[in-house]
């Protein structure tokens, strides 16, 4: 081969080594585009399951929470209701009023609530827990609450107890603690 065809030759090679030079650069930049794109789906999809989870987890509570009476006193309202012993629902705001203080003056309330709606309650168990709630006639109140998921719930600021049968005892000393 002669001067020029080398030169020539070379050239060709220089030319052919950084075409390949650049495809090369060309495919690792490609790479890392596909990597980068993977890595942020990846984010975005374990960001999606963990939403879908916490979604599916504050679904699952909410459907399977029990509906009990109030223990706070949050949006209630400077009322009283007509009695302590009540034969329809006392409302939900009325009742964090007597947990605050019954008679709107008072010591803190006691609230019994009792639901013969959606559970049999025994023939005089009504009476019992009004007998209970004479007992105290200054704080302790009953009233019926057809919409919560317990037999009978004893309420008192920041407390409940929850009951399925009249434990005289049990309630008596939840509201004398």
């Amino acid at each position: 081969m002669t001067d020029a065809q080398d030169t020539v030759h070379d050239r060709a090679s220089r030319k052919e080594r950084r075409r390949l030079g650049a495809q090369q650069k060309e495919a690792e930049q490609r790479r890392r585009t596909r990597i980068r794109r993977f890595r942020k789906s990846l984010r975005w999809g374990l960001l999606g399951l963990i939403a879908a989870t916490g979604l599916g987890w504050l679904g699952y509570s909410v459907a399977t929470a029990r509906r009990l009476p109030p223990t706070s006193m949050t949006d209630h309202v400077e009322a009283s209701p007509a009695g302590h012993i009540l034969t329809e629902p006392m409302p939900l705001a009325i009742q964090k009023h007597m947990l605050e203080h019954a008679d709107g003056g008072g010591p803190p309330g006691v609230i019994i609530n009792y639901n013969c709606t959606k559970f049999r309650c025994p023939d005089g168990m009504v009476e019992r827990l009004a007998a209970i709630a004479r007992a105290y006639p200054a704080f302790v109140y009953l009233a019926p609450y057809p919409e919560m998921d317990v037999k009978i719930a004893v309420t008192r600021l920041g407390k409940i107890l929850v009951a399925d049968d009249v434990d005289e005892g049990r309630i008596r000393g939840f509201i004398e603690d």
